[in-house]
This record gives structure tokens, C-alpha cells and sequence, in this order.
């Protein structure tokens, strides 16, 4: 589903950089601290936390081979292994901070990866993640399920489908899986766009949740959605750039 680094990248990866400085600040890492980064994808938020600790003091997993290696290359010298969130490997030695971004939703079994990070975290660790506002405030997708649920009404909006994507669901989670002094917040950021092809192109490609949706319409409905997206977009004629808010929580082992 994630598999192609071009499409990630004009898809939801073109948010990546930004949402993980502010992912960074959020939870306080400082350069001393070890960090691993659970279900790291091509590598985003691996290559802003090696900024400020060192790759040296960076690890990272993923259960896509490819996305291992796109990481691998981003961040030479940190230690990025296939695994899921269920079954971290064993580092040998507890991290001052787990991490996890854009991940939660799609753990096999959100609860067993949480804890997983916890254990990884050791005593006095800190765990952290964030999530799409897939409800409201990811306009990038909001706009793309509004206009899909305009044409077909038992369209998997992932406002709907995916549980994890609000404050009171993370906070509820943190604290089933033994984690304290646990915050809610919200992380603002944006991207720009070149035009409105700019924006579409990803979606046919069958990439993530969205794109799956799209690539399994025919011709004729999927231009449909097409026409629906621009037009909620404010029909635009070149570029233009879309907000897009995630929760963050984080708390302590």
C-alpha cells in the first residue's frame, strides 16, 4: 500500500519534513537522548531525529523491505531493521524515546504495538506519536473523501474507518497501555502544491487507503472523483498550499 517512495512523496510524504521538526520539538528530544522511530517508512522523521541526536544514537523499523532500505539511505549510519511494531527486535539497551508518526492506524493490533514501545522505552522513557486529523483538519484528504462520499456514500472515508485519529481515543490508549503524565496536542503544517494535477496524481496510483479507493473505480467514476476534488479545492488554476493537522500524544513509562 505504501510501497512506491514517488508516490509517497507527492502523497502524504510531501508533509514529512515539517511534521516531524514539529513532531521533535513537541516531545523534547534533546541531543543526548537514544531514539527509536517505529514504522519509519522512506524515513522522514529518522532523518530529523539523526539531526539532533546523531545517527549514531538513531534506530528505526519498518515491515516494508523497501522502505527499510529508503531509510537505510536517507540516515547512513543508523540502525533501521524490517519489524513490525508488535515484535520490536531487541536493541539491547532501553531508548529515552519511542516514537511512532503516522503509524498507530495501521498496526496489525494497535494495543500490542503500543506496548511494544513502551517495553522498548524502558524506565522513565518517553513514548510518542501522532496521527492524521482524518476527521477534519487533514485537508488533503478531507477534500478527497468529501468528494468521494458526494458520489458514493459507503466510501471507506478514513475519518470513519480509522479509530486512532483524536484526542480522547490516543489519551485512552497511552493510559491502557500503562503510560503516565500522558498530553494531547495538535501539530499544525502545511505543503504546497504546483497545481491541481500536482495534488490528484498520487490518488490513481493506489497508494495508502485513498489511493486504493481510486484505483479501483472505473474511468468514468473515478473522473468523476477527479471533478469533485477540484472543484472543492476552489477550482484552482496553479499553485496553491493545504493545511493539514495532526494529534499528537506522548507520555512516560
Amino acid at each position: 500500500m505504501f510501497a512506491s517512495s514517488a508516490a509517497y512523496d507527492q502523497h502524504v510524504g510531501r508533509y514529512g519534513r515539517e511534521l516531524s521538526r514539529a513532531h521533535i520539538a513537541a516531545v523534547g528530544i534533546a541531543k543526548d537522548d537514544r531514539v527509536l522511530d517505529v514504522g519509519c517508512g522512506p524515513g522522514a522523521l529518522t532523518e530529523a531525529v539523526a539531526d539532533v541526536v546523531g545517527a549514531d544514537r538513531t534506530c528505526a523499523v519498518d515491515p516494508s523491505e523497501p522502505f527499510v532500505e529508503m531509510c537505510r539511505q536517507r540516515v547512513p549510519g543508523a540502525d533501521v531493521r524490517v519489524a513490525k511494531a508488535e515484535a520490536l527486535p531487541d536493541y539491547g539497551a532501553a531508548f529515552e524515546v519511542v516514537m511512532s508518526q503516522l503509524v498507530v492506524n495501521f498496526m496489525t493490533d494497535a494495543v500490542t504495538g503500543v506496548r511494544a514501545m513502551v517495553a522498548a522505552a524502558g524506565q522513565s522513557g518517553r513514548v510518542s506519536s501522532c496521527v492524521w486529523d482524518y476527521a477534519d483538519g487533514m485537508t488533503m484528504l478531507r477534500i478527497f473523501w468529501d468528494a468521494a462520499l458526494e458520489l458514493d456514500a459507503a466510501a471507506p472515508d478514513e475519518g470513519r474507518t480509522m479509530r486512532y485519529c483524536n484526542p480522547n481515543e490516543l489519551q485512552a490508549l497511552w493510559e491502557g497501555c500503562g503510560l503516565r503524565d500522558v498530553e494531547t496536542d495538535e501539530l499544525v503544517v502545511r505543503a504546497s502544491y504546483a497545481d491541481f494535477d500536482d495534488y490528484w496524481s498520487p490518488f490513481p496510483t493506489g497508494l495508502a487507503p485513498s489511493g486504493a479507493y481510486c484505483a479501483a473505480l472505473d474511468n468514468e467514476r473515478q473522473e468523476r472523483l477527479r471533478d469533485g476534488c477540484y472543484r472543492r479545492l476552489g477550482s484552482p488554476t496553479g499553485a496553491f498550499e493545504l493545511t493539514a493537522r495532526a494529534w499528537l500524544v506522548h507520555g512516560r513509562t
